[in-house]
């Protein structure tokens, strides 16, 4: 049959499904950005719960067979399944004991006179209803505000059914930290707390989290935090920033202090300073207030401090310098261009990077220090240039008059 479309069926759990999210995405989560269980919602034309009877082979076995699939319940309707009880689907589906969502499309092909219902995704439920809970649930804040959405998702982030726990995670991150951040203040701080104290957490949910306990926790919770940071098996993961952060939220002083030093520390691992760097960049862009918060501008200089104390650490200087250039931190010219050359910074990725930032700085420093490496490698400025204007347009505005 040339109406099906060549699409993927899946009858085994559904990796991660989410909401649909757009823009930015969370910054404490780890990866599962995939396909979203209300975007599927919003594409399909039907969805469908039940389950499969009478598969069988079609056409001397040639094609793949139909079965039929018995409707239990409508999720999302069409004039095409109206007062039918059972559809047949161009699928041979062996499975007639589990129940099963499918998602349909309507479906004509060239040389068909009747439009066709085309089951092209399918995910089986688990016995115990927990994902038809959740699909309900969703169905009732689709469209409405984004932590509304989240809000449901966090009731199903430890759902014992991986389908529907996977899913909830997925809606977080796909989410902005601004979506959550005034949601979380009501959330229930003890079951967090019993989440990130089970051994059963996977790693990679830590970051997410710690980040939602920072919003309603206490004073008391920081200490929990402090401990995950500094535990060897638990600051493997990927989660090391958010749980920072969220001990800034709690304890901002002591956190920022902490910090600071963390990323200086020459006996720490690259990816627990780095974690540091990572929480600093999450400062500037989202939470300057953990550092000053009666003045946001200063707390952002406070910031940029930090980062630029990590210029003198080999193995971070580049994404320090880096940092300092996306956010026009031009103050600090004369910093990133004396370390060109210097011995144990003289390597591609290091001289590229001040480079960058030489090329949208409009100091005369950096005006004269992008015409010296004209003249001795035009070649290697050029191609710097044509690719960090891919990226972003140079910056064209005078220096700003800003004070380390």
């Amino acid at each position: 049959m040339n109406w099906v479309r060549q699409t993927t069926w899946m009858f085994a759990a559904v990796g991660v499904l989410a909401f649909s999210l757009v823009s930015q995405s969370c910054p404490f989560c780890d990866g599962e950005k995939g396909p979203t269980l209300i975007g599927q919602f919003e594409d399909a034309q039907i969805v469908l719960f039940g389950h499969f009877e009478n598969p069988r082979i079609s056409n001397g076995g040639l094609e793949q067979g139909e079965t039929d699939f018995v409707i239990e319940r409508v999720l999302k309707s069409h004039d095409m399944i109206k007062d039918k009880k059972q559809i047949t689907i161009a699928r041979h589906v062996l499975d007639t004991k589990s129940k099963f969502i499918i998602f349909c499309d309507i479906y004509k092909g060239k040389n068909d006179t009747a439009a066709k219902i085309d089951a092209y995704k399918g995910t089986a439920v688990a016995n115990d209803g927990e994902m038809i809970r959740y699909i309900e649930g969703i169905m009732k804040v689709k469209g409405k505000a984004q932590p509304e959405r989240l809000r449901l998702a966090f009731d199903f982030l430890n759902s014992p059914e991986l389908e529907v726990a996977m899913d909830a995670y997925r809606e977080f991150a796909k989410a902005d930290y601004s979506d959550y951040k005034d949601m979380a203040k009501k959330l229930p701080a003890e079951t967090i707390v019993g989440w990130l104290n089970d051994p059963k957490t996977p790693p990679f949910r830590y970051g997410l989290y710690a980040s939602l306990l920072g919003h309603c926790g206490g004073k008391e919770h920081g200490k929990l935090l402090l401990a995950m940071i500094e535990d060897p098996e638990k600051s493997k993961g990927s989660g090391m920033s958010g749980m920072m952060a969220s001990y800034m939220m709690l304890e901002p002083e002591k956190g920022w202090s902490y910090v600071k030093d963390l990323v200086q520390a020459k006996d720490k691992p690259f990816l627990t300073r780095y974690a540091g760097l990572q929480t600093m960049r999450f400062l500037w862009e989202n939470r300057p207030d953990l550092v000053n918060a009666k003045d946001e501008a200063a707390g952002k200089t406070e910031i940029v401090k930090g980062v630029a104390s990590v210029m003198h650490l080999t193995d971070m200087a580049d994404f320090a310098i880096e940092d300092l250039r996306k956010w026009h931190r031009w103050e600090y010219s004369d910093e990133v261009l004396g370390l060109f050359g210097k011995k144990n910074y003289n390597t591609p990725i290091l001289r590229k990077s001040i480079l960058r930032y030489a090329l949208q700085c409009q100091s005369d420093g950096a005006k004269a220090f992008v015409k010296t490496q004209r003249g001795i490698n035009a070649e290697w400025v050029d191609e710097t240039k044509e690719l960090l204007d891919l990226e972003t347009p140079a910056v064209a505005a005078p220096v700003p008059a800003l004070k380390k």
